[in-house]
């Protein structure tokens, strides 16, 4: 298998910049294949258009020979929420994880937010957040976590992703493996947690578990370093965290999807194109940029060159193609 640099583009999700399909991004779908996006409030005016965007996006996509896109969006609730009024207001995922009611309160907020995304067809929510987060330490994952009891969040984690699954939106359990202890916000640089191995496996790893269980669709990856499990690379970049740990040690074979490369936790130390080679190798398969479009075609050509001097391997690449393919097929229009 000879790669071509288009044939490459399916393992990008990128962002847009405004909210109709424009020059840029048609140049990333027509050039280099790209075929996958993620919304944010930038891209959102209404309902009308957002269906719009999506309906542009797919129909561009199929007119340049490409398989129908993911189309994503953070619509987490409380503090990560991209869809303003009028469509559904959610709280954040704490107050549902410690209210009386959480199972069923849940479930109300996953039938809402399907009934919403369906709507402009987005047909992926990277949600739930598994963090196991406790409670007055500062931590900044502190209101999207589901909880400080990691057998009530894997519970919690695991209903949610059933449920939006069984309304043909594709989930996402999120930060592996587990970032609810990090004060710092990779956001805006690189936090460390110092946990031990004992520890992270007992706790952090159950929400995980569960949701490998549950067939969720996709798992994203956090840009922090575990100390205990691999000192040196934060866990995007790191096999043995991504390959060794998710993928042998809980016999995960779905998607794996990197947290945004732009964040500071990683363009302050490597650059984005880089750091793509480097998710890569380390086990991801859909690699997340979601602003800069110079960077994308950057961190392709960078993905290009590595696969043609040997730092990818042809069956690396095909493995990736075929998870990504998995999730398309259950959960796109067509594949319903």
């Amino acid at each position: 298998m000879n790669p071509a640099l288009r044939d490459l583009g399916t393992l990008f999700m990128v962002g847009l910049p405004g909210l109709e399909l424009d020059g840029s991004t048609r140049h990333l779908i027509d050039g280099y294949g790209v075929n996958h996006f993620i919304l944010f409030r930038r891209n959102v005016e209404s309902e009308d258009q957002l269906a719009r965007l999506s309906g542009d996006l797919i129909q561009y996509c199929r007119d340049q020979g490409l398989a129908e896109p993911l189309i994503a969006i953070d619509q987490e609730g409380g503090t990560v929420a991209r869809l303003p009024e009028p469509f559904a207001q959610f709280g954040d995922a704490r107050l549902y994880g410690d209210g009386p009611d959480a199972q069923k309160d849940l479930k109300e907020y996953v039938r809402l937010c399907s009934r919403d995304l369906k709507k402009i067809g987005v047909n992926m929510n990277f949600a739930p957040v598994l963090d196991v987060c406790p409670c007055g330490h500062d931590c900044f994952m502190e209101r999207r976590s589901l909880g400080a009891d990691p057998v009530r969040v894997a519970e919690l984690g695991a209903l949610v992703i059933h449920q939006f699954q069984s309304n043909g939106i594709a989930a996402c359990a999120k930060h592996f493996p587990g970032l609810g202890e990090a004060v710092i916000d990779p956001h805006l640089q690189l936090p460390v947690v110092t946990d031990s191995r004992e520890k992270i496996m007992a706790c952090d790893l159950l929400p995980f578990q569960a949701a490998i269980r549950a067939g969720v669709a996709s798992v994203m990856t956090s840009h922090v370093i575990y100390e205990h499990i691999d000192p040196e690379n934060l866990a995007t970049l790191s096999p043995r965290i991504l390959t060794d740990l998710l993928r042998g040690e809980l016999g995960y074979d779905g998607m794996v999807v990197t947290d945004d490369l732009e964040m500071g936790a990683v363009e302050n130390d490597l650059g984005v194109p880089e750091a793509s080679v480097r998710a890569f190798q380390a086990g991801a398969d859909l690699l997340l940029i979601c602003q800069d479009h110079g960077k994308v075609t950057e961190s392709l050509s960078r993905l290009y060159q590595a696969w043609e001097n040997g730092e990818v391997s042809k069956e690396r690449l095909q493995q990736s193609f075929l998870r990504i393919n998995r999730v398309s097929a259950c959960f796109l229009r067509n594949g319903d």
